[in-house]
């Protein structure tokens, strides 16, 4: 039965086995009985000393009619394991005694082993083959790229037992190279290529690339295993992985050593029995585990970028090797406005979809300055040429489909805020303005903000008139395209007048929001008479406000 087990085979066809050879023996016995007994016969003459057993005729055929049974009964065994039903007596095949994947034993090993690329599993970084990529060339594999020694090592390893020990796991490469299409080549070339269940290859951020593998792939994080040859820092990926509950393994030198991959296993083994988030297998095997950020401890640091159209930055805080923080203007301060160089406070908070971290509770440290010689004003905002035509007195009629402008009375002032995107109208507004008789020097001198007023700054002070509505009739009248510096049939249906406008005695930089919005200004930006040295009134509420603070006004 034991050989049964280890064979493989029936316990029945064993047992049959055994009793088919003392058959095959008689059978021979019988034929052959001579050359059977007769070397016994001739040895117990030569040597009577020795008790030699020498059976007689017919204790031999005794014998011959036993195993003649034997036989026969083995052959019978034989035919009734083939007809047997499996649901009597199961036959144990080789691919029924692999282990059944059991809770523990699927923790064994993890369902997902993603490999960084460069520096990881081969050398040198791609980015440092500047002379091939000056060359507009393809590196070539195991020449100017190499595979670290334990790396092939491995590879075989995995190739050859996927259907084995690793018929359960999944396979993945997270590079954010931004030499993609090298990358997706050299897989190519070293024959890695069908190795990997998923590829993650672009520039960017570690924790795209797991969110989009966890997407795909339908494994938590828990159950995947990362090897990275950076740890922490400004370019550290081991790090921010393992604070998503991935086991990260440190390989600063590479795979260069198969005890790295083996070393790494076995820890994961003993890790998902708990699967605490930011574990790291340091280089030397030793385990540290990354005190989670708490989410309500505030940072401190400098706005060191501004994208003010696509209304986002980034804040340098913490030390020289950490991240720049991203911030959205959805996470100021309402009615807030900020500038580069100033300093803020923040916490810190993961966007769920895509794990990256972004700054949130965003509060700006107070200033030594004196707030009562700022105002708050309403402001609204325009792209060129349309805003420097406002502004330079030309464009007396601002016309909208929506009613922006409705709710505010006559006499309301506003700040005018420079867009960044120029309106794509296909110079139909210098047909307008040619048709009044303005030569091309003109124009361009209408169409130009002065020196110092650029893009993303209020740059004018402006006095709305009436609101009303028009007709296509009103609006293809001549007079009237030229103070909207649009034909008819481009221009709004409700058209609000501008009774008056002047230039900013400087350009404030602003952060433009769609509608009206509001934005606190220096005083001394707005050009004089135009705001009252007394208390002001605000339209909306009819209250009288302190001093020093304005809003817009109603005349």
């Amino acid at each position: 039965i034991q050989a049964a087990v280890t064979s493989h085979q029936s316990p029945v066809t064993t047992i049959s086995h055994f009793l088919f050879l003392p058959g095959m023996l008689a059978a021979l016995a019988e034929r052959r009985e001579s050359h059977c007994l007769g070397p016994v016969r001739r040895l117990s003459f030569q040597y009577p000393s020795i008790p030699w057993y020498l059976p007689d005729t017919i204790t031999m055929n005794r014998i011959i009619v036993n195993a003649r049974l034997a036989f026969f009964l083995s052959i019978m065994l034989c035919r009734g394991a083939a007809f047997m039903k499996p649901s009597v007596t199961p036959a144990i095949s080789k691919k029924s005694t692999r282990i059944i994947a059991t809770p523990s034993r699927l923790h064994s090993l993890p369902s997902l082993v993603v490999f960084d690329l460069d520096n990881t599993l081969w050398t040198p970084e791609l980015y440092q083959l500047r002379k091939i990529s000056r060359a507009k060339q393809y590196p070539v594999a195991h020449k100017d790229v190499k595979l670290f020694p334990a790396v092939k090592q491995i590879i075989h390893e995995l190739k050859n037992d996927r259907e084995g020990r690793f018929a359960n796991t999944k396979f993945a490469v997270a590079s954010r190279t931004k030499s993609v299409d090298w990358a997706h080549d050299l897989l190519e070339q070293f024959e890695l290529k069908e190795l990997f269940d998923y590829v993650e290859i672009f520039p960017g951020d570690k924790k795209q690339h797991f969110s989009n593998l966890k997407s795909v792939s339908g494994i938590d994080y828990k159950e995947m295993i990362f090897f990275d040859d950076a740890r922490d820092g400004r370019y550290g990926n081991c790090e921010p992985v393992s604070q998503l509950g991935v086991l990260s393994v440190h390989c600063p030198n590479g795979l260069y050593e198969e005890s790295i991959w083996i070393n790494a296993l076995n820890h994961y083994k003993e890790w998902s029995a708990h699967s605490t988030p930011g574990t790291i297998v340091e280089w030397d095997s030793s385990i540290t585990t990354i005190k989670a950020a708490d989410p309500n401890e505030r940072h401190t640091g400098e706005i060191k970028f501004i994208n003010r159209e696509k209304r986002f930055g980034f804040i340098q805080y913490g030390g020289r090797g950490t991240k720049d923080m991203f911030f959205h203007f959805s996470a100021l301060p309402y009615g807030e406005q900020v500038e580069e160089g100033d300093e803020l406070s923040f916490t810190i908070t993961t966007d769920s979809r895509n794990g990256k971290d972004a700054a949130a509770n965003i509060e700006l440290s107070k200033k030594d300055v004196d707030e009562s010689n700022f105002v708050n004003m309403r402001v609204f905002s325009m792209n060129l040429p349309f805003a420097a035509l406002l502004s330079n007195g030309y464009k007396t009629l601002e016309t909208r489909n929506g009613t922006m402008f409705t709710p505010y009375s006559e006499g309301t002032k506003m700040l005018l805020h420079v867009g960044q995107r120029t309106y794509p109208d296909g110079n139909r507004h210098i047909d307008v303005m040619k048709s009044g008789g303005l030569d091309d020097d003109e124009i361009k001198a209408l169409k130009s903000l002065p020196r110092g007023f650029t893009k993303g700054m209020a740059v004018a002070i402006v006095e709305l008139g009436k609101t009303f509505e028009t007709t296509l009739e009103q609006r293809c009248d001549p007079d009237f395209q030229r103070g909207v510096a649009a034909f008819g049939q481009d221009s709004g249906m409700r058209a609000t007048e501008i009774k008056r406008v002047e230039y900013l005695k400087r350009g404030v930089k602003v952060s433009g929001q769609g509608g009206v919005f509001k934005a606190k200004v220096d005083r001394d930006v707005i050009p004089d008479g135009w705001l009252d040295e007394n208390d002001s009134v605000s339209p909306s509420t009819g209250k009288k406000k302190k001093k020093g603070v304005y809003y817009s006004v109603t005349v």
